[in-house]
């Protein structure tokens, strides 16, 4: 096993997967930021879920990797709707508007007892341009459902990206995990 993912997120696991690295599933059931600098925060909460599974391990155990993406848009962080309505409200806040979103990774590896795990951070910044939406296209998009769960209400490896005209930066780091950060990190993971 190459390493030890801090997410039930299902996004960073398939994309673990496509790019071939074999890991463990442990979730970190941490207390995440949701305010501050959009910077800090990803970064925070990636360091935090990583060293939360890492402190449990055994020296020698797989690093862990832990992952935390925003959507930020006028430099405050949106974070994730708490029902339909909120999920319409971001929505109509990014129709039509570029937006970033920032994806920090940390990596965590195990050491002795006693001891703090040794980490690594790095993070991405991706520029989203989303449609002009109408009234109707954002409730067709909210009855989806697709919005729970997602930072700013969309996904954009599902339905979402049927409201994305433009994205400037990874890709993958949208959808949760930023593949080329992550093995300017750690480029052992690479084929």
């Amino acid at each position: 096993m190459a390493l030890i993912l801090a997410s039930a997120s299902p996004q960073r696991a398939a994309i673990l997967s496509q790019i071939g690295v074999s890991f463990e599933v442990r979730s970190a059931g941490v207390q995440e930021l949701a305010q501050g600098p959009p910077a800090e925060v990803v970064l925070e909460n990636a360091h935090r879920k990583a060293v939360a599974v890492a402190s449990k391990l055994a020296c020698g155990s797989p690093p862990v990797l832990g992952a935390d993406t925003e959507v930020v848009l006028d430099g405050s962080i949106l974070g994730k709707p708490a029902d339909a309505r909120d999920a319409a409200l971001m929505l109509e806040r990014l129709a039509g508007r570029r937006h970033v979103v920032l994806s920090g990774i940390c990596l965590a590896e195990p050491v002795a007892p006693g001891q703090r795990p040794r980490t690594r951070t790095a993070a991405s910044r991706t520029v989203v341009e989303l449609r002009p939406l109408e009234r109707r296209a954002i409730d067709a998009y909210v009855a989806t459902g697709e919005w729970r769960g997602r930072a700013g209400a969309y996904a954009v490896q599902g339905i979402g990206a049927t409201l994305v005209t433009r994205i400037e930066g990874d890709y993958l780091g949208v959808v949760g995990l930023p593949v080329a950060t992550l093995i300017e990190l750690a480029p052992w993971l690479a084929p």
